[in-house]
């Protein structure tokens, strides 16, 4: 999609063109599932939040500054949409806060090949505490007092749902890696 045809997009969702909106939509669907399937448990819980996002993107589309890029505008709406999903969802969820987690270094590290599909799937299934800290620390690049900030925790939580989420990850990978039928084919490093 060239930059005139975006913009013509962008006007037309201003204009609250429902044709405009589905092709917006279309275009920029892949990009943005990829985003919330990251922070979320399933296909099912991406979906709803990136739909969410959507939502905002077309209520608020008169605020984007043409001057930012357009993906980065709508990416952080999804990872922001992703993580206000985590914190309903987590008004109804146990948590657990240990003040003085820390990085437990254990020797290991994992050299194994996956693909991402199977990567991502292994990260939908650690606990969403895990799975929160997991991608805005090692994804995004968050440091833990602004993990902490953004998801209303202390950062010795975040330390140790980061910890947790590590090892989680280094089991199912170590288990992906020891079964005959592995078909792996992207090279994954986890160290703590």
């Amino acid at each position: 999609m060239t930059e005139e045809e975006l913009h013509q997009l962008i006007n037309g969702c201003i204009k609250q063109d429902t044709r405009c909106q589905k092709k917006l939509y279309k275009a920029y669907y892949g990009f943005c599932m990829k985003i919330c399937l990251r922070y979320a448990g399933n296909r099912d819980e991406a979906a709803e939040a990136m739909n969410q996002g959507f939502f905002k993107v077309f209520t608020r589309i008169e605020s984007y500054d043409m001057g930012v890029p357009f993906k980065r505008w709508l990416g952080m709406i999804m990872r922001n949409v992703s993580i206000d999903f985590y914190r309903a969802k987590r008004k109804h969820a146990r948590t657990e806060d240990l003040e003085k987690a820390g990085y437990i270094v254990d020797g290991e590290s994992v050299d194994k090949n996956l693909n991402y599909n199977d990567l991502l799937v292994m990260i939908q299934q650690l606990p969403d505490a895990c799975r929160m800290a997991f991608n805005l620390f090692a994804v995004q690049g968050y440091s833990h007092d602004e993990i902490a900030s953004i998801l209303n925790i202390s950062s010795g939580t975040s330390k140790s749902n980061l910890y947790k989420a590590r090892q989680r990850l280094k089991q199912m990978i170590f288990k992906a890696n020891s079964s005959p039928n592995s078909n792996n084919k992207l090279l994954l490093t986890i160290k703590s």
